[in-house]
């Protein structure tokens, strides 16, 4: 029997914090290209050039996490911003990620302790 790999991923449209259930617990950060500077300097030149950066980078961010997520089985995207929901729905149009499940909660900023705990009892109780 094939052993499930679960991850939960907390975001927001700046960082991931990507935490694999496994015999130790492996937590990875990800962060957006698209930062406070960068956006100063962007909205500097035009808002339209502000926008279209912006809009480069977390593509190029969700695509990175689009790159973890097709090791796993089961996902949870997590977190206080629309950033799981948007990449979530990229996810849902690409093929690749039909056979992976994946579930999209709400939830505040949490230490990285409390994303831990979050992680492992969103999948205890999801294999109940």
């Amino acid at each position: 029997m094939k052993i499930e790999k679960r991850v939960g991923i907390w975001m927001d449209h700046a960082n991931a914090h990507v935490i694999e259930l496994a015999p130790e617990m492996k937590t990875l950060h990800v962060h957006s290209a698209f930062t406070q500077t960068v956006k100063e300097d962007s909205l500097g030149k035009s808002e339209h050039i502000m926008h279209n950066k912006e809009h480069h980078q977390h593509l190029d961010y969700y695509k990175r996490l689009g790159e973890i997520i097709q090791h796993y089985d089961s996902v949870l995207l997590f977190g206080p911003t629309d950033a799981k929901r948007e990449l979530h729905n990229l996810l849902a149009d690409d093929a690749h990620f039909a056979n992976i499940k994946i579930v999209v909660q709400s939830a505040d900023k949490m230490t990285e302790h409390q994303e831990i705990a979050y992680v492992r009892d969103f999948f205890e109780k999801a294999l109940k």
